[in-house]
């Protein structure tokens, strides 16, 4: 089959397109605004984009909470989604209002970042500091703005639990991470599962 994305008339049930791109890992992106409100979120258009120095980046449809704190403060960390933190991440997905901090909604535990003003997932096995570079407003073939947002950011400080380190490595297997698909579904080391978001105010 083919068919043009301007019209999207593709015959499915469903959009294709992010089951195409995928895997993805899951951009766990912890900020703070400027009232002091911490904010927990995770976007699925994420990854590294540099190793020298080290970038990541992660791409926002719509003007949420994590992209206007960032361009408030100009930082933010990336904390590491595995299985043991998948009902917390999802649980951190809801649509809340930005007076709503999803580190207590999730019952996580946030931890202070040393570079940055920001706060990381004290559970996590891995996560990264990291400064903003650049945030832009991503734009179609015509020039025209969309609606998506991209933050890049320079990698700062790493955190890694010592548990996942294995022969000098970090051992993956250890860590289990969990990384987005298409639709409703999420990919894991040892396969496939599907995954319903949470409605606002559902418990985590």
């Amino acid at each position: 089959m083919f068919y043009e994305t301007q019209s999207n008339r593709h015959g499915l049930a469903h959009d294709p397109f992010k089951a195409i791109v995928a895997p993805r890992p899951i951009g766990w992106i912890g900020t703070r605004s400027s009232h002091g409100v911490n904010n927990l979120a995770p976007y699925s258009f994420f990854n590294a984009v540099g190793d020298k120095p080290k970038l990541v980046m992660f791409a926002s449809s719509g003007r949420k909470d994590s992209l206007r704190n960032i361009e408030e403060t100009g930082v933010f960390t990336v904390s590491f989604v595995s299985r043991a933190l998948l009902k917390a991440m999802n649980s951190s997905s809801a649509p809340v209002p930005p007076e709503v901090d999803e580190f207590t909604l999730s019952g996580l535990e946030a931890a202070e970042a040393q570079l940055v003003n920001a706060p990381y997932v004290q559970a996590a096995v891995a996560a990264l500091e990291c400064r903003a570079t650049m945030i832009t407003t991503l734009q179609d073939m015509e020039g025209k703005s969309t609606d998506s947002h991209m933050v890049v950011g320079q990698v700062v400080g790493i955190h890694i639990a010592e548990r996942v380190i294995h022969n000098g490595r970090f051992d993956l297997a250890l860590a289990d991470p969990i990384m987005r698909l298409g639709y409703m579904d999420y990919a894991g080391i040892d396969g496939l599962f599907e995954l319903e978001r949470p409605l606002v105010g559902s418990s985590p």
